[in-house]
């Protein structure tokens, strides 16, 4: 393992376990829609799409996580994880100010570093000889 490996198990550590964090919308997710953007969905269809979410992105945390331990699967669990983000990041800016405020901000900004370290972290992985 190299110094970058070991240094990049606590980044993806870390980012692994913010990103588990939106598994409150999972367990509560009128509450995590309000701190995150501010507004909330109603009906049951909005509860489990809004649950299923949680549930997602609390995998893709903890792909992260184990992606942190096994360092052959990192470069497929940065790429998801990265794409997932990325996804998450355009969606919410496509929808303008409303939705870009408070919580998502920041979700927004922590979750831009993230995919800058992740592409960083796989380009250079790219050059390393096997």
């Amino acid at each position: 393992m190299t110094n970058l490996d070991a240094r990049f198990k606590w980044v993806m550590l870390v980012s692994g376990v913010l990103t588990c964090t939106m598994l409150y919308a999972f367990v509560a997710p009128q509450a995590s829609l309000m701190s995150t953007f501010g507004a909330s969905l109603e009906g049951p269809v909005a509860e489990i799409v809004v649950r299923n979410w949680g549930a997602l992105i609390g995998l893709v945390g903890a792909m992260l996580i184990y992606g942190a331990f096994a360092p052959a699967v990192r470069p497929l669990v940065l790429v998801v994880a990265g794409a997932s983000k990325l996804t998450f990041i355009g969606l919410v800016l496509a929808h303008g100010r409303e939705l870009a405020g408070g919580s998502a901000r920041i979700a927004i900004a922590v979750d831009l570093v993230m995919v800058g370290l992740f592409v960083a972290y796989l380009a250079r992985a790219r050059r390393r000889p096997a």
